[in-house]
Order: C-alpha cells, then sequence, then structure tokens
C-alpha cells in the first residue's frame, strides 16, 4: 500500500524515481489478458506503426487484449489491432466485458476525461473483484507544465476536466475503497511533438526532453505524471 500519509501541509513525501510508462505498464501485462480502456485517442493512429502507442505495445506481450472506446473514430464494428487485440465500442466508465475474461485492467491517461473518477472506481471494483488495475494519468504539478507557464503556455487536451497530484490520488483510492495500490511516477515524453519534427527542430525537441528528464529524476514529485498500481 502507498505510504500512510497524515496529510499536513509540509509533510515530506517518500516518491521512487520516475519510471517509463510504456515499458512499466507493458510489462505488468505480460501473458495476461487485458482489459484496456479509453485506449484510442486521436493520437492512437499516428502511433499504430511505433512503440509508442500503449496499446500496441501491450498487443505484443499480453495473451489477450480487449479495448473499449467511445472515440467516433471506431467503426461500430470494432477495430482489430493485432492477432491478439481488438478494440470494441463502448463507454470505458462501464466496460460491458466478462470479469472472467479479465486479469489485469489498464486505464492509460484516461480518468483526467472523467467528471467523476471516484464513481469509476467505485463501478469497476465490485465488477472486477480482486484484478489487478493500472491507472496512469498527469501530474498536476509536473516540471514540464511549470517550464511551458513561464512563456504563458499550458500542455493540456480540450477534454481534461482534472490533473491530479501524489495526495490526491492517494485519496482517490482511499475513497474507493480499494484493496492495495502504490503510485509511482513517470516521466516526460515528447512522442507527438518527435514524431511531428525534423532536423534542427526535432534536436531541440530531444534536448528539451532530456532537461525536463533529468530534473524529474532529482524532483520525482515534478514527473510528468504518474501511474496507480491497485489491487480491486
Amino acid at each position: 500500500m502507498a505510504e500512510t500519509l497524515r496529510y499536513q501541509t509540509l509533510e515530506r513525501l517518500r516518491v521512487p524515481r520516475p519510471v517509463d510508462r510504456l515499458a512499466f505498464i507493458a510489462a505488468r501485462c505480460r501473458d495476461k489478458r487485458v482489459l484496456d480502456i479509453g485506449c484510442l485517442d486521436e493520437t492512437a493512429l499516428a502511433k499504430k506503426d511505433t512503440d509508442q502507442w500503449l496499446h500496441g505495445r501491450i498487443g505484443t506481450v499480453a495473451k489477450q487484449v480487449i479495448g473499449v472506446d467511445s472515440s467516433d473514430r471506431l467503426p461500430a464494428d470494432g477495430l482489430v489491432t493485432g492477432p491478439n487485440a481488438r478494440i470494441v465500442k463502448g463507454d470505458g466508465t462501464k466496460p460491458n466485458v466478462n470479469a472472467k475474461d479479465v486479469d489485469i485492467i489498464v486505464a492509460g491517461e484516461f480518468i483526467e476525461h472523467l467528471d467523476n473518477p471516484l464513481a469509476f472506481l467505485k463501478t469497476v471494483k465490485p465488477r472486477f473483484p480482486g484484478r489487478t488495475m493500472l491507472i496512469s494519468t498527469p501530474n498536476g504539478v509536473s516540471f514540464a507544465n511549470a517550464l511551458l507557464a513561464t512563456i504563458g503556455r499550458e500542455a493540456q487536451h480540450e477534454d481534461h476536466l482534472l490533473t491530479s497530484t501524489y495526495k490526491t490520488l492517494n485519496t482517490l483510492c482511499i475513497r474507493s475503497g480499494v484493496g492495495d495500490w502504490k503510485i509511482v511516477p513517470y516521466r516526460f515524453y515528447a512522442t507527438e511533438m518527435l514524431l511531428a519534427s525534423s532536423g534542427p527542430r526535432k534536436l531541440f525537441v530531444k534536448l528539451v526532453e532530456k532537461l525536463i528528464r533529468a530534473v524529474e529524476y532529482v524532483f520525482p514529485l515534478r514527473s510528468f505524471g504518474y501511474i496507480v498500481e491497485i489491487t480491486l
């Protein structure tokens, strides 16, 4: 379980070094039957032939992957994404999947789009008792966004309703009544910018990425986001 917090203003938080989000989640899915919630955002197909698409990365190591997404880009009859993977159209907050077919649940960059993440966790907990769930979500106090703020910018998707912090994610787990959890930061990635760049601009993006990751390593609470590994 995450460390016991006192929720005091200046309490010290012992946060591990940031990990690679895709590698961490994919490793947990190896040889498992995976329910992948909210896996087809607007950047997914652009990353489909790279190792930067989480759903595709999971598909290379999992026994089976069933994705659920409500995207308008998804055909009514779903989308086959690999020999052992597919995405079906549906409501990710109430996935219509038999619990017996699921070993682990992934909700990558999903809860920040919801108007009630607590209700989401309280819905999936009784439907998938004892299963592991991996949630990843942006960090509200990330160094990357703080850096952008100094030049009058902010990196947020138009559908984002919230960003979380280490403490608020811990509170979410407590109030949802899940059995066990741990919170691990993940490092900054500039995937979309790198895919869209070339020449000197691409080199500059890589340098900025390295700078941000160096700060995140020293100050993990300023990492780009968090992965919460939960036992439902």
